[in-house]
Order: C-alpha cells, then structure tokens, then sequence
C-alpha cells in the first residue's frame, strides 16, 4: 500500500474522537497509531512536542496537531455550512471550560462550583435544543459542527447520566442519541490496542 497519513489517536479523547468522525465521513484510510496518554511514544514527541492527541503526519511530511486542522484537511465542503465557526468558538471555549469545572474541580483553581459550571454548559444546551428542531444543528442535514460538538455533549451526558436525562431538552438527547447510534459513530469507537514502534501496520478503519 502507497504511504498513508498516520494518525495518533487516544480513543475516548473528544478531539480525537471528532478527528476520527470527519476521517471517516470522508472515506479517509490512515494508518493509526494508538496512545495511552501515560506512555507516550517517542515518535508522537518528535512530531508534536506538546504530546497531546490527535496529530496527522501527511505523506509530504506536514504535520497536523489540532484536531480541526485535521477536519478541515479531510472534510468536505458540503459540510461547512450556516454557522458553524461561531458553534465550534463556542464549544472549544465557554462549553469545554465550564464542562473541565464540572467534570473535574479538583484541577482547577477557579471552580464556583460544580452546579454553576453544569448550569452553564445547560445554558448553551437550551439553545442548542431550540435550533434542533430539523434534526441537526444546521438544519436537516449532518455538519461539521455536528461531529465537532457531539463527542464533548456526550461527555457532559455521561458525567451524571441520570441529572443529565432528567433535564427537558428532548432535541438535543434525540440528536446526540442519533448520532452515538450511528454506524459513523460506532465505528469511530472500536478498540485498538496500544501502539508500540515496530508493530504491523493498524488501518483506521479497519
């Protein structure tokens, strides 16, 4: 097989996991490279110091450290419609700062608490709700700004499953319901094992 982008995942992180989403949405084959975030491969340091996953090395040598470089690498432009740079400015900001507060306090210095930060994240999820009434957040079609913000709303779900299903926002369970259900979905999802250098080559997908 002709070289391959190699991809260095972490599979229950959310950016790789929206990475992985836009890679196969596209019908991308890279070669991957599984890490566990306590054992880093030496080869993920020298292409990306800073350690942190996904990162997508081109066959021409460029490297890819953020994971919306790599979805916009790989996605089509069909997929970039409405709105959806100020969703992701959102999401990667307001919600994932208050999402860190409420999942994690004890990392940060500066918790209210963990309701406030769980009612802000709400507060952006009730206006999600409103504008899902066409099924996805840019009307009846999946987006880019679908498979960015799904991996990090499952994570705020999965935080306190019960609280989180308690909350009145039907269109946004369906949405991210639909999607998690999905073949798209469950396949961004299998297991690999960790990857160590001089391992046969992993296929994403397989």
């Amino acid at each position: 097989m002709v070289s391959l982008p190699i991809l260095y995942s972490f599979r229950r992180c959310p950016y790789a996991i929206r990475a992985r989403l836009a890679l196969l949405h596209s019908n991308s084959i890279v070669e991957l490279r599984e890490v566990v975030l306590r054992d880093r491969p030496l080869s993920l340091l020298e292409y990306s110091p800073k350690g942190t996953v996904p990162v997508l090395v081109l066959p021409n040598g460029e490297i890819l450290e953020e994971s919306m470089d790599i979805m916009l690498w790989c996605i089509g432009e069909d997929m970039l419609i409405g709105d959806w740079q100020e969703l992701v400015e959102l999401n990667d900001n307001e919600f994932k700062g208050n999402l860190d507060r409420y999942k994690y306090p004890d990392r940060f210095d500066d918790v209210t608490s963990m309701e406030f930060h769980r009612n802000k994240c709400l507060e952006i999820l009730n206006s999600f709700n409103q504008r899902l009434d066409g099924g996805f957040l840019m009307g009846n079609g999946l987006s880019i700004a679908d498979l960015v913000l799904v991996p990090f709303i499952r994570q705020f779900a999965n935080t306190d499953r019960g609280w989180f299903e308690q909350q009145d926002i039907p269109n946004v369970k369906r949405w991210m319901d639909g999607i998690l259900q999905s073949e798209l979905f469950i396949s961004s999802m299998i297991k690999y094992d960790q990857w160590h250098e001089g391992d046969e080559l992993t296929y994403f997908p397989n």
